[in-house]
This record gives structure tokens, sequence and C-alpha cells, in this order.
């Protein structure tokens, strides 16, 4: 670390250990010594694949709130709700306006707007042009988002709900279920195939 600029450093996000920052060969990787995470990962045609994952996020996302997602009968009544009646049903309640607010914003407006900026910031760099305006601003709000994007977390509530609510009436699993466990597993696809420190450079260099 002796004589590297600030430019040259690289710091480990899991254990704040710092490193020399260089560029590995195509599929190797630089990995931290202390806990193992990656830190850089360059890859084939990374960019592509990463703004893939971000377009097919927002396509799942689109069917997952539209798509009814669980439905109950119970005493010869029965009901099918999809995510986006269910937080139009909390505005309809004075005191649960700002459950739904949270409940619209964690689950659905914030992996949206990450998406959208992902794609913004990379879709330039995929096709060899300078950054697009402010990328870098937009670029380091999506990193911010990341650990408010809960779209997991809301699949884990609904499956240990789902736990007691069998016991009063039949449940039937929607699509747009289904389409939140895929949701899940692309955004998780997505953080993996992004190399961070790759498109900070990247950005920089072509500015």
């Amino acid at each position: 670390m002796a004589g590297s600029s600030l430019d040259e450093v690289i710091a480990c996000p899991e254990c704040d250990a710092l490193y020399h920052a260089r560029m590995p060969e195509e599929g190797a990787r630089l990995v931290c010594k202390r806990c193992h995470h990656v830190l850089i990962a360059p890859q084939k045609d990374a960019y592509l694949h990463v703004v893939s994952l971000a377009l097919t996020t927002l396509f799942l996302m689109g069917g997952a709130i539209y798509f009814p997602f669980l439905g109950i009968s119970a005493a010869g009544f029965e009901n099918k709700t999809s995510v986006l009646k269910t937080v139009m049903a909390f505005l309809d309640e004075g005191f649960t306006v700002a459950l739904s607010i949270f409940v619209a914003a964690f689950i659905i407006m914030i992996p949206a707007i990450r998406s959208i900026l992902v794609i913004y910031v990379i879709l330039p760099l995929m096709m060899g042009r300078k950054p697009a305006p402010y990328a870098r601003t937009a670029f380091r709000v999506s990193e911010d988002l990341r650990p408010w994007s809960m779209a997991e977390i809301f699949i884990i509530g609904c499956a240990v709900a789902l736990v007691k609510i069998v016991a009063y009436g039949k449940v039937e699993i929607g699509p747009a279920f289904w389409l939140f466990i895929v949701l899940v597993i692309v955004t998780v696809l997505q953080d993996i195939s992004m190399d961070r420190w790759s498109i900070w450079k990247a950005l920089e260099r072509r500015s």
C-alpha cells in the first residue's frame, strides 16, 4: 500500500481491508484475503448481462404488481388480490396511508428505480459511448438504494404469513407470487454480475 494514490486503492466493502487496485485478466477475480469477498471480477459481456437483467427486473415487476398475488376462500367467500390492489386498498384508509407508501416504495418503486438507473448508467458504456449526463451521481444513488430494495423481505414475510393463513381457509398462490420469487433471483444475479469498481473506472475514464 505504500506509495499508492487514492485512485489506486480499493477497500473491501465487507471488512474494510485496503488493497492496491489492479484490473485482473478477464475471467479472473481480485478477492479479499481477509474475508474472501470478491472485489473485482471482470467478465466478458458483463455490461450486456447487467442491462439484460435490469430490463428483466422491470418486466417482472410489471407483471408482479398486476397479476393476482394470493387468493383465499373460506366459508363460501373467495377473494383474490394483487399487490397493486392491496396498496390501493390501504390508501382508502387514512391511518394506513403511510403503510401503503412504504409498501409501494420498498417492494415496487425502489427496485424499479434501481433498475432504471443501472440501465441509464451502463447502456452508454456498453455501446462504447461517453457516459450519460450525471451518470456517476445516478450510479451512486442506485448503490445507496440497494439496502432499501426489499422484495426478498416481502416474499419471506408472505411465506411466513401463509403458514398461518392456511389454517383459516384454502389459499391459492397466484402468478405474481412466483414472479416475485423470480424477481428476487434476477436481482441477486444482477448484483453478482455487476463489477462496481470496473464501472466506476469506466465512468472516470470516459468522462
